[in-house]
């Protein structure tokens, strides 16, 4: 068996197309290792992603949604430890330096 993430979305939030964007990131970048991604309806402000039962990420408790690069890395590590997500993973440079004050 492969892998079967569950996104629960709350529906009086109108959180449908963020579920749904998020499912269709995981499905492309995850072809190989899911086998379901899931869009399960629900209330009370609710956004919560599991994968194979385990809540991996929780509105709630985690203060917000989760960037599509933290979830993409956070499937990652459980379905396909090691695999380089490209530029997901690479750092960002660091700024060009700010010129000094001319006062």
């Amino acid at each position: 068996m492969k892998n079967r993430i569950v996104i629960r979305y709350c529906t009086g939030c109108r959180w449908l197309l963020r579920a749904a964007w998020m499912a269709q990131e995981l499905l492309t970048t995850f072809e190989a290792e899911l086998d379901e991604v899931a869009l399960a309806p629900t209330d009370g402000g609710r956004f919560v992603i599991e994968l194979n039962g385990d809540m991996i990420w929780d509105r709630h408790r985690d203060h917000g949604f989760p960037e599509i690069k933290v979830l993409k890395q956070l499937v990652r590590d459980r379905v396909a430890q090691g695999r380089d997500l490209g530029h997901l993973d690479r750092a960002k440079p660091d700024p060009l330096p700010k010129s000094p004050d001319n006062h």
